[in-house]
């Protein structure tokens, strides 16, 4: 196990290497106590042979679930396990897992849930933009092609009248599921001084929202492509870790905080 600490604008974190780089593409993929659903969702990797053309990384926030095991995660193609130590959230992981993808010196690095809601298989479209030479690529279960499965009315709601406008008008582009984590980025995209991933006001959600729109501000190239979100049927538990009315509060507030610049370096 290596331990990476005190490093500027990057949490705490420890990392177990459970198999060599075998791609120029990683996927990031941030996890805290997805139980059944992470185990599923790497099932299905495993099945569309996702690692044969992406190492896929963990970015753990600190499981307690059992879910993270070292071995049963190498049967299942994941490269590395990088649990975070330090604080934060969505953000920190994200962060950690970039960090690491870079300096591993990956060419592009796709992210996605860990709840098992996204069509992981779909991973090889992102990696095909990256190599027309796009730098930030949103997957969208709204645009032709894509699909949205049992979608709570609040949350389509939310997305299509306040999230995906406020981020199109900030972001001088149209992004219609901009709350969607299944996404590709340039390495150079995440390099550039001029976005700055790499600070601790990135905490929870706040990186998302920046990200999905600086690309464009800077001139990188952008695009969306289809994606299938699916919520599980009535009577079971939706998988989110958004609550919906504290959670939803602190969205519009880092939407807002970004339309301001606030989060620009």
């Amino acid at each position: 196990m290596e331990k990476y600490v005190k490093i500027e604008g990057v949490p705490d974190f420890e990392c177990i290497r459970l198999a060599p780089k075998t791609s120029d593409y990683a996927v990031c993929i941030p996890v805290i106590n997805e139980g059944e659903r992470i185990r599923k969702e790497l099932y299905r990797a495993k099945k569309y042979q996702v690692d044969q053309y992406a190492d896929l990384i963990l970015c753990d926030g600190g499981s307690e679930d059992g879910s993270m095991s070292p071995a049963a995660l190498k049967k299942m193609g994941v490269r590395a396990l990088l649990t975070k130590t330090g604080p934060g959230k969505q953000g920190a992981q994200l962060r950690m897992g970039f960090y690491f993808a870079l300096l591993e010196e990956y060419d592009g690095i796709i992210t996605i849930d860990g709840n098992n809601k996204d069509s992981i298989e779909d991973t090889v479209h992102f990696i095909e933009k990256l190599e027309e030479g796009y730098d930030f690529v949103q997957g969208s279960r709204f645009i032709l092609g894509g699909r949205a499965v049992r979608t709570p009315w609040m949350r389509y709601l939310s997305v299509k009248l306040i999230h995906a406008p406020v981020i199109s008008l900030t972001a001088g582009e149209r992004f219609t599921d901009s709350t969607n984590n299944f996404r590709a980025y340039s390495a150079r995209y995440l390099r550039d001084e001029r976005t700055a991933p790499f600070r601790d006001c990135f905490m929870g959600y706040e990186l998302l929202a920046y990200l999905s729109v600086r690309a464009s501000q800077l001139g990188y190239k952008t695009c969306e492509i289809p994606v299938t979100r699916r919520y599980p049927p009535r009577g079971q538990k939706t998988p989110t870790k958004i609550s919906m009315i504290r959670g939803n509060l602190e969205l519009m507030k880092i939407l807002l905080k970004n339309a301001a610049g606030k989060y620009n370096p």
